[in-house]
């Protein structure tokens, strides 16, 4: 479904394919969901001071502070509230970069990308995360934003002021993550931005 021409906008899909818009100044975000029929550890406590850069706007330098930021604000959502932390996944974090980095290079922001690439395309066919699994759930959350916006506190909190992403991060089902942040918008702006995609899963 095309979206409205105007920005921001806020363009989310599901596995029955409805879809919420929100205005939000100098905020984009996207969500998709996929659960198909085919272990989980603790957290290191170590992973819990990353939170500490949840202010840092994104650099090609810190891009690895500030995704552990953003899965560190994530999980202190989830455990807040009685869920299990995430775990990182080197293969889903794998899919989320490739994505965010696409979307900057082409200038598109989607679920769907201009090959026709999806969540589940980018998961099964480049990674082996859902390789000899019996099944496996799978979600995607999208966001970019510019300056002070494109923070890990501020990508997440546009996440959990909408319903659709909110249950994303929130869902019990989900034990893995993967979080790919990239610098720069894909549509042109001013200013330093940042877009990241973000990859739930389970596998079972």
């Amino acid at each position: 479904m095309p979206s409205k021409p105007a920005l921001p906008r806020v363009p989310s899909r599901n596995h029955d394919a409805r879809r919420e818009r929100r205005r939000r100044p100098a905020l984009v975000t996207a969500l998709l969901t996929i659960t198909a029929t085919l272990p989980s550890s603790a957290v290191p406590a170590s992973a819990v001071a990353a939170c500490r850069y949840q202010h840092v706007v994104p650099s090609p330098r810190n891009v690895v502070k500030v995704s552990a930021a953003t899965r560190c604000l994530i999980n202190r959502e989830r455990t807040r509230r009685g869920r299990a932390a995430l775990v990182r996944s080197g293969e889903l974090r794998k899919a989320a970069r490739r994505h965010a980095r696409r979307m900057v290079r082409r200038r598109f922001f989607a679920h769907v990308g201009p090959d026709g690439s999806t969540l589940l395309s980018r998961v099964s066919g480049g990674t082996s995360y859902v390789s000899d699994a019996r099944g496996f759930a799978l979600a995607e959350n999208l966001n970019w934003g510019v300056s002070q916006r494109a923070t890990p506190r501020q990508i997440v909190r546009g996440w959990m002021r909408s319903s659709a992403h909110r249950r994303n991060v929130l869902d019990r089902r989900y034990r893995h993550i993967g979080i790919g942040v990239v610098p720069g918008a894909p549509t042109p702006v001013r200013g330093r931005a940042a877009t990241y995609t973000t990859v739930f899963g389970k596998r079972f």
